[in-house]
């Protein structure tokens, strides 16, 4: 088994995400911004910035609108594949696997701590649906301001989260003359190569 502890890794990939994404947060501003890829019914590729929330056991964990176009497509195909850029570590992770929504109480948990005008946010977008001018939206954030108002503002049945389960990490360092570290994490079914189960760890040419 590969193990690269001057890069921070080790066998498990969770520890190791976990491990370069606490150096990010100290060092990145933004370090939860990660790229979403998901794929329509056309089989066309589509990808864009979400914000990352939690790592468990589980796997890795967004929120959005269940009815945007990425919700759609996670809907017609639950594989899809994640990116963190972070620039001034010279490093990328790469998470591909399963998206499955979490369930409603964790969704409306998570919607309780976000700020109020987030909350009405997600209420007045019909987010990825034709808007006519910037103006409607605010007629409509300002409808839903009075709606709510005095009150607290409940998650919306059509907004809540999603868990990327891994079957598949990347870890790439910069190194100089673009001869980068690059170890790739394959989660490996139970009775399968050589019958094995858990992760493999390799390392991968640049």
């Amino acid at each position: 088994m590969t193990d690269d502890t001057k890069l921070g890794l080790s066998a498990d990939p969770y520890e190791s995400f976990a491990r370069w994404y606490a150096e990010a947060e100290a060092a990145v501003p933004q370090a939860e911004a990660m790229a979403l890829a998901s794929v329509d019914d056309r089989g066309r590729p589509a990808v864009r910035m979400v914000l990352y929330r939690e790592l468990n056991a589980g796997g890795l964990t967004f929120f959005t609108n269940y009815k945007s176009s990425k919700g759609k497509e996670l809907a017609n195909n639950p594989q899809a594949a994640l990116l963190f850029f972070w620039q001034p570590l010279g490093r990328q992770v790469r998470v591909e696997g399963r998206v499955d929504r979490i369930d409603a109480e964790s969704s409306s948990d998570y919607f309780a701590t976000r700020e109020r005008e987030s909350q009405l946010g997600a209420w007045a977008s019909r987010q990825s649906a034709p808007l006519g001018s910037r103006e409607e939206l605010l007629a409509e954030l300002e409808a839903t301001r009075e709606r709510f108002a005095g009150g607290e503002v409940p998650r919306p049945e059509f907004w809540g989260g999603y868990r990327l389960v891994p079957d598949r990490f990347e870890f790439w360092q910069h190194q100089d003359s673009r001869l980068h570290d690059r170890f790739a994490y394959d989660l490996m079914a139970e009775g399968g190569e050589g019958g094995e189960s858990g992760w493999r760890m390799t390392r991968l040419a640049p």
